[in-house]
């Protein structure tokens, strides 16, 4: 049997990311929802759809600073009472004003024809007025005022409920809760929503090999920077994320330390040790079978490039969640997209769990191992005709330069061992601030 077949074979044998997936979702569910002020609201998801109890605006309003009038008087239509055309041949008119509204003004007033109030934005508008018009359009007048420019009707006027009347609704359930819709509830009178909490994640790096960071690596050592990394990762994703640090390879000490942080996590991240060579001890210790039981945690090799072995399980009498990664950044990173990211957003209550892609067109010819889904760092953009391109970055999945540099993942099937410049593939789009 030749090499590529003795590949293909191993590949058939692992379990497809899309099965491995949905296994591992089902087992979890959303964290119990709570009631919590708007103050605090910011970042979580909503667990209940909302709806305007008012509307908003609340009240007739000013748009603009100006004198709010009736428009009969501006176009010459409503001459009855206090109408004053300016001198012959010109187009002005003039009102007497009546007074000042501003944005606290509460008594409600009436205009009277040829009549107008000087008002502020967001003051109440006065009773039969319909347009306001604006400063820059009169000669400032106190007393009276000329009016040089004529709007159209309704111009620099809010009407009560325009933009959200009562019962619009405001939000569905999974939305993540934005400073603007914080706005807009407190606007229609929301003080308080009900809300999925933001999980608590807390991250693990395992192995006798790793040293903190702020030292270089030396021969026998590798600096630790997969638990700052992922946690880094959780906190992107809107969970409250802890890095506990570094755990050595004693059996004991992560069975302890495991147990201690199921009293504070609703997810447990651990690096390192999934897969079955002597040192991989997380696999060892959480996959042991006790008492005729199977572990706590079932490692499975998936479909996945890079990084194949992943773990999922639940530890602690909570029963609480753990998802076990590859101890080699760049899979650790890419597994975090694939399964912990998902499972973050699931806990939460969001919608939608995975990231959005889109099809774009290839820039360049690539290949791709056989078998195997693989998720490579790319460089996704817009094309002015509509549509993208993607140029996969260089050093593969493993480099954590290409990583840093992407703003998308391409993501090519178990199927494709080559794909052509000009073709068009999937790409996850990564909502990077830069």
């Amino acid at each position: 049997m030749t090499a590529t077949a003795d590949a293909e074979a191993a590949a058939n044998e692992l379990t497809p990311l899309a099965d491995y997936l949905g296994s591992v979702l089902r087992r979890l569910r959303a964290l119990p929802p709570l009631d919590l002020d708007l103050t605090q609201a910011y970042g979580n998801v909503l667990a209940e759809d909302v709806v305007a109890p008012h509307s908003f605006p609340a009240f007739d309003q000013a748009a603009v600073d100006g004198y709010a009038a009736r428009w009969e008087d501006l176009s010459g239509t409503g001459r009855a009472g206090g109408y004053h055309p300016g001198p012959p041949g010109s187009r002005t008119v003039r009102l007497n004003v009546v007074g000042d509204l501003g944005a606290a003004s509460w008594r409600p007033v009436r205009l009277t024809p040829g009549s107008c109030f000087s008002v502020a934005a967001g003051a109440p508008l006065p009773i039969t007025a319909d347009v306001v018009v604006p400063v820059e359009w009169t000669d400032q007048g106190m007393a009276a005022v000329e009016i040089f420019r004529t709007p159209k009707r309704g111009y620099g006027v809010r009407r009560a409920g325009e933009e959200l009347p009562a019962g619009t609704l405001l939000a569905r359930a999974g939305t993540y809760v934005s400073p603007a819709l914080v706005a807009v509830f407190a606007a229609t009178g929301i003080g308080h929503v009900v809300v999925r909490p933001c999980p608590r994640v807390v991250v693990v790096a395992t192995g006798d090999e790793l040293v903190d960071v702020g030292r270089g690596s030396q021969p026998g050592q590798v600096v630790d920077a997969n638990s700052h990394a992922l946690t880094a990762a959780a906190a992107e994703v809107g969970a409250l994320a802890y890095r506990v640090g570094i755990c050595d390879d004693d059996p004991e000490g992560l069975r302890g330390l495991l147990e201690d942080q199921t009293l504070r996590a609703d997810l447990i991240i651990t690096t390192g040790g999934t897969g079955t060579g002597p040192g991989d001890m997380v696999r060892r210790i959480l996959s042991r079978r006790e008492g005729g039981r199977a572990g706590p945690v079932t490692f499975t090799e998936v479909a996945l490039y890079p990084g194949t072995a992943l773990g999922f399980g639940t530890v602690g009498a909570e029963e609480v969640p753990v998802v076990c990664l590859p101890g080699e950044p760049g899979a650790a990173l890419i597994g975090f997209e694939v399964l912990a990211r998902p499972a973050i957003n699931l806990l939460a209550g969001a919608e939608p769990v995975f990231r959005p892609s889109v099809r774009a067109h290839l820039l360049e010819t690539i290949t791709s191992p056989g078998g195997l889904r693989e998720f490579r760092p790319a460089h996704v953009a817009e094309r002015r005709g509509g549509g993208y391109t993607v140029q996969p970055l260089s050093g593969g999945p493993f480099t954590l330069s290409g990583l840093a540099e992407a703003n998308g993942l391409m993501v090519l099937g178990e199927r494709v061992t080559a794909a052509a410049a000009g073709s068009t593939v999937d790409v996850l789009l990564l909502d990077r601030r830069r």
